[in-house]
């Protein structure tokens, strides 16, 4: 892979939470930026349908710090109905990160569907980090904080190293009509998508202030799509 192919940004914030899934109540926050959440983030400044975002490694330029903060979130997933948020809000604990900043090296993976060159969407991202351009905020593991992008031009992370252990890497959507957990809309199909998530993780490593993120783990999730996603 060149680096004629890659995208690079630099992401910055002043808070972050990255949840670890074996937390049920509390949230705490891995100590650096998920796959998921970083291809989140690109997806927030370019996004289309004909191709999808494929991270590639993540450098750590601010490890940050650990703070506790006490937050009302609502117990209940909102729906079509209505419903009272005073008998379903619940204070929680949250372990976040503070003063946080990531380089994020990723490329553009074209769907079965797109007729377009690669290229194409490279220099569209390229000039709308230029331009500070976004589709909607972008925002580090939870909307509520909210991240500044920039190119990223010749930085590199401080070199340091870090044992992480099991991470997050994707979440697949399987479409099965016998296992039905979502239901959406999607473009180009009458019929409602079903089907189920399933979690993908990964041994993470901070290694000179680099995470490499490993290119079978995206075959894997390509192939519980099948490419349809």
């Amino acid at each position: 892979m060149s680096k004629i192919d890659l995208i690079r940004i630099k992401v910055e914030g002043k808070y972050a939470c990255f949840s670890r899934p074996e937390f049920k109540v509390e949230r705490v926050s891995y100590p650096v930026v998920t796959p998921s959440a970083a291809r989140g983030v690109l997806e927030a400044v370019f996004w289309k349908p004909e191709f999808r975002y494929q991270i590639h490694r993540i450098g750590v330029l601010k490890l940050g710090s650990q703070a506790v903060v006490l937050r009302n979130e609502l117990a209940d997933r909102q729906g079509n109905q209505p419903y009272f948020v005073e008998n379903s809000r619940q204070q929680r604990s949250s372990l976040i990160l503070k003063d946080v900043g990531y380089l994020i090296e990723a490329k553009i993976r074209p769907r079965p569907h797109c007729e377009e060159p690669v290229y194409k969407y490279l220099d569209q991202f390229r000039r709308r980090v230029e331009k500070g351009q976004y589709y909607h905020c972008p925002y580090l593991g939870t909307r509520e904080f909210a991240a500044d992008f920039a190119p990223a031009n010749r930085e590199e992370p401080p070199a340091r190293d870090l044992p992480i252990g099991t991470m997050l890497f994707d979440l697949a959507f399987v479409e099965d009509e016998q296992r039905v957990e979502l239901e959406f809309k999607r473009p180009g199909r009458a019929k409602p998508v079903r089907g189920y998530t399933q979690a993908l993780f990964f041994d993470a490593e901070l290694r000179g202030g680099w995470l490499d993120v490993p290119d079978q783990k995206y075959q894997e999730l390509y192939h519980l799509e099948e490419d349809n996603v």
